[in-house]
């Protein structure tokens, strides 16, 4: 059968509504702990925009030779709302429509864009990392300052963290979704399979 069971229709839409989420709620975070920040400053990555204390880390980063952060360093923030949207409409549509290909690209979409995020986050933090002022106040010979991708790392005497925020928690939650319903249905398609090899009673 090329269609999805009704339950996982159901379960394809709610992962589909939940990366709505991303409209709203940060997907990654930064986070630096120093002795003289014992409270940490805090960056937040969302669909568009940044916040958080970025004109503090800015300071702080100046004296390094750190590359300015602002939103003009995210190209996709002018087109990722567009890509969340059309991953959206592809998943809503797969649990309207039901067929087996639909849920299988919106997974597979799913996937991708995560890998494209992981991607995207490294080359950015390796770039603001090495790409350093040479008239830097603070020069520390082969010294890097590319931010974790994912965890902590030790900085000078700063202590980094990089990971997801909430939003990217959520999209996290989405996959994890659409990868039960695919099991599912290929659990469904083997058993299917076997049943239909099995001779029926009576036939000699």
């Amino acid at each position: 059968m090329k269609n999805i069971l009704p339950i996982n229709r159901v379960l394809v839409f709610i992962a589909a509504l939940l990366m709505v989420s991303a409209y709203f709620t940060p997907l990654w975070q930064i986070s630096l702990w120093a002795p003289q920040y014992p409270e940490g400053l805090n960056m937040k990555i969302w669909i568009d925009k940044l916040s958080g204390d970025v004109d503090i880390i800015n300071g702080v980063n100046h004296y390094i030779g750190m590359k300015h952060i602002g939103a003009e360093m995210f190209p996709e923030f002018t087109y990722l709302i567009y890509v969340f949207g059309f991953i959206i409409s592809i998943g809503i549509l797969a649990a309207i429509i039901g067929k087996k290909w639909l849920a299988y690209s919106f997974l597979g979409l799913i996937v991708l864009l995560g890998i494209g995020v992981i991607v995207d986050m490294y080359l950015w933090g390796y770039d603001y990392g090495h790409n350093l002022d040479p008239t830097a106040a603070i020069k520390v010979p082969g010294m890097a300052y590319q931010p974790p991708l994912i965890g902590y790392k030790e900085l000078l005497n700063f202590l980094a963290y990089s990971g997801p925020d909430i939003g990217g928690w959520i999209l996290g939650v989405s996959a994890a979704i659409m990868i039960v319903v695919v099991v599912l249905e290929w659990r469904r398609k083997e058993v299917r399979s076997t049943m239909n090899q099995v001779p029926s009673m009576g036939k000699s």
